[in-house]
Formats: structure tokens, sequence, C-alpha cells
């Protein structure tokens, strides 16, 4: 049985007419829009082997170049346990590379489409923007920003890169987060390898100088003292050269870290720097420029560790000492003139610590250890062995409550605690269920707790003069203010809550 499409049909239709003399070759070639040469050979095949002709020879026959099954199998099994994150071209060079299978990109379309694991780029809705040119020459403008991501691990970190915007070459290194010392420590590798460039495209945050931090942005000193000039970027698109960047990062450089077991940041740094960004970027990213480079070499006198650090001021006081980081420090260095009262500057490594410096000159300096002040409680204890220390210098208990002010009841009640479990005793005891002799009686106070919900609006005033009238109780408003705060009743909203509460409970 020969199964034949409308266009197949048509073909055979127009060819049995011609042999039959119905139609010409002419009019054929028209129909068909075929060559006459193409109509005479389809005659020809029609009269050896009938409607058979319109069938290709290679019809139901496999490829000679054909891949086999088996390997298709295999490697849409790869795809599925572990090169589920690479894109097509990222994983036909993987599969070359660590499984020795050459597969074009095509095909590997094809089967990854049948199992449903083609990675998709993320589609979001364009604005039209004007392009802008690469520089002329390396180190005319450098990009810089950050990207957190979870970049290895469970846990975000921040790749922070700076890139050439003339040639693509990129400096990144990976931190815990986007912070000024990454920044600074990413520049300064830059400006090791390269020297100083001109220009720096960044985005507004306050890192680099932005409008929260532009009057102390440690970012944009360092590039002063180097006679760079920061360009802020009015959107992300404006320095679309690293954020593309960091798209072909996450693309690819999560997937090598995972398979290659890399969970902590310091594999992650060696692995970028010497694996991923020779190997791949400088190949197959980075290109190059027509002109001579503009970077400007680093002179003689210029020290990068004075420079890409965190710099802070503090002021000297009148003892030539100053505070930093909760600590007091002083001057050692021998100085022929005071500098009470002057600034100087705070060089703060995280490798080495802080340096002070002052008129470009280094300070020696020394931690002054102060004594540890006493707490409320070692200094009432401390007064109360002064008065007992009085006592043996005078000899006379009265003497020592006439000169302390302290009442004979109380020194002589010190010094029972003392006898009978040291200093120690001293201390304040907790005592809620003691109630003070000059307290006022509990009849009274019984009576004021159950005037008070009874009448809940009345003032502690007025509460007094009733109670005053009515029972003939002597007791001040002080009094019931106290009373009230000792039972949780001392506003309206409290008195009317005891007041329901009691209606309730009877």
């Amino acid at each position: 049985m020969i199964v034949m499409d409308s266009k197949a049909q048509l073909t055979v239709d127009i060819i049995a007419k011609v042999v039959e003399g119905k139609i010409s070759i002419a009019n054929a070639t028209k129909l068909l829009n075929k060559s006459r040469r193409s109509i005479e050979r389809y005659i020809k095949r029609y009269q050896e082997v009938g409607i058979q002709f319109v069938v290709h020879g290679n019809c139901g026959k496999s490829p000679p170049n054909k891949t086999p099954i088996s390997i298709k199998k295999a490697v849409q099994a790869l795809i599925k346990d572990k090169y589920f994150d690479l894109n097509l071209l990222h994983l036909a060079e993987q599969l070359a590379e660590n499984e020795h299978i050459v597969v074009k990109r095509e095909t590997l379309r094809g089967w990854a489409h049948d199992i449903h694991h083609v990675k998709r780029a993320k589609r979001r809705r364009s604005h039209v923007r004007k392009r802008r040119e690469r520089m002329a020459a390396p180190g005319l403008m450098m990009q810089m920003d950050g990207s957190p991501h979870r970049w290895f691990g469970n846990k975000k970190h921040c790749l922070i890169a700076m890139i050439d915007d003339a040639t693509s070459e990129v400096y990144a290194e990976f931190f815990p987060s986007e912070t000024t010392v990454g920044c600074l420590k990413v520049m300064r590798d830059c400006l090791e390898k390269k020297g100083v460039f001109k220009t720096l495209y960044v985005d507004r945050a306050g890192i680099y100088g932005g409008p929260k931090r532009c009057n102390f942005s440690q970012m944009q000193r360092a590039c002063e003292e180097l006679g760079i000039e920061i360009i802020f970027a009015n959107s992300p698109q404006g320095k679309g050269r690293v954020e593309r960047a960091f798209e072909t990062f996450q693309d690819r450089l999560v997937p090598e870290l995972r398979l290659n077991n890399i969970n902590d940041i310091a594999a992650a740094n060696a692995y970028l720097k010497h694996v991923f960004i020779p190997q791949f970027w400088q190949s197959k990213v980075q290109v190059k420029s027509k002109q001579a480079p503009e970077f400007t070499p680093l002179s003689k006198h210029i020290n990068l560790d004075d420079i890409c650090v965190i710099k802070d001021h503090r002021k000297i006081r009148n003892d030539h000492t100053f505070s930093y980081g909760n600590k007091f420090y002083l001057i050692d260095s021998p100085l022929k003139h005071s500098i009470a009262n002057q600034k100087i500057e705070i060089r703060n490594t995280s490798k080495k610590g802080f340096t002070a410096h002052f008129a470009g000159r280094k300070l020696k300096i020394s931690e002054v250890n102060e004594p540890s002040k006493l707490a409320s409680e070692d200094l009432a204890v401390q007064k109360k062995l002064e008065v007992l220390a009085l006592i043996e210098k005078l000899g006379s208990v009265s003497a020592a409550s006439r000169q302390s002010s302290v009442s004979r009841d109380t020194i002589h009640r010190h010094l029972r605690m003392v006898k009978r479990g040291g200093p120690d005793a001293l201390k304040r005891q907790e005592t809620p269920n003691i109630r003070h002799k000059n307290c006022v009686d509990m009849e009274i106070e019984k009576a004021v707790i159950e005037f008070s919900p009874e009448h809940p609006h009345l003032g502690q005033q007025k509460v007094a003069h009733k109670l005053t009238e009515a029972l003939g109780i002597d007791v001040s408003p002080n009094g019931v203010r106290s009373m009230w705060l000792r039972n949780d009743m001392n506003t309206t909203a409290l008195r009317i809550e005891r007041s329901l509460a009691l209606h309730e409970s009877a």
C-alpha cells in the first residue's frame, strides 16, 4: 500500500495525463513548478514502475548517519540526573569533555524536548533603548557591580565583578555580601594587573557614593585619590556589559561549581580565577581591541595599602589619647609639639588591624587599660564595708553612725550579716513577702482595696476623703496611690476590671 499526500497525488495525476496525451509537458512544468528535465524523468519512471515513482527511494530507510538509540537514551539519562541545569551549548561542551560523547546542539535540542528538559531564558517585556558602542580602547571605562545569588551550597553569596567596557576582560571574586571591602579588593586586583583606568561606571548604591552616602563613601574617596572618575548609571540597562556578564556567570558557572562539588567560598574563588575565567571567559567572551590600552601605570609613590583601605578619623584629646572600637589608645610616638584637638587618620585593614596616621606619618600607639567600673550592687556593698571599717577606726558604733549618717540599727544588722555569711551577705536580698514596719496597717489597706472597686471612677483624693468621712480611717491620697500600685489598681480601667471580676465571682 502506498500512502500519498495531496502534493504526491497531484504529481501522479498530472504525469498520468501527460502520458495519456491530455496535457503537454510545458503545461505540466507550470502546474507542478518543476523543470522540463524533471517532468521527463517523472514520465520515464512512471512508465517503468507506475505510481511508485512518486515515493522517494530513501523512504522507510534509516539515515546512514543516524545516532544510535543507545547513545540517545544515555544522553537523556545524563540530562535528567547530572546536567539538568545546563543550556544546550554548555551541555554539548560538557558531554564532549567529560563523557566523550560528541553530539550537535540541534540534535541535543530535539532529545531534550522529548523529555521536556530544555533550559529557557527569562523573557521580559523589552524596552527600546539606544545602543551604545563599546569604548574604543581598554582602560577608558570599567563597569562594576555585585550579584547576590545562590552560587554554591545552600546560602547566598555575592559575586563582585569589574569588567572592561572595550574588551570584556573581567575581574571577579566571591564574598559573603556586597561590601566596601570586597569592592576595594576587586578594584585593587585590576589596578595591580593593568594600572589606573579612567572612569568607573556603577549604579547609585551607597557603596559607590550614591545619594545615601555621597559624603562618606570609601570607594568614592579611593577613586578620588587615584584620579578615577565615577559615573552613575540611571538604569541597570545603562551598565549592560556587567549585567549580561552576570547572566553568563549564573548560566554556566553555577552548574560547573555543582558538578565539581564546590561548597565553600575559598574553593569557589580558586575555580573562578584559575579555571573558569582562563579557560572559558578569556577564550570565548573576551574580545581584542584595535587601539592601545589607556591604562596608566602605577607610579612608585602610590601605595595601594594606603588607598584601598577603610579610613576613619578621630579627634585627639588633651592627654594625647583617642577612642576607636570602644577602646582607648595612647599615642607613644615622640612629638615636638602637641597635637591635641587635631584629627588623625585611622586606616583599617581586615588582616592587620588598624594603624593611626597624622600628616602622612604613622604613629605608634598602645591600648589604655582603664579600671573597670563597679556595678551598682558591688558599689552598695563597698559602701557598707567602708562603714564597717570606720567602726574599727573610730572604735565606736555611735561615732561611725554620726559620721556616715547610717543608723546604729542598720550598722548592727550589717555586722550580724557579715559575721554570719561574710561580705557576700551584704548584697541586697529580694524579700517580697516581708512588709516594712512603716507601711500602713493591713486593715486600712484592706478597706481601701474593698472600697476602690465599688467606686472605680473616684480618684485617690476623693477615695481618701470618703474613707475618712464614712469609716474614720486616716489615710492620705498618696497612701491610697501606694496601695493601688501594690495591688495593680492604679488606673480607672484596672479598677473597673477588678469590679467586674468581683461581680462575676459573686
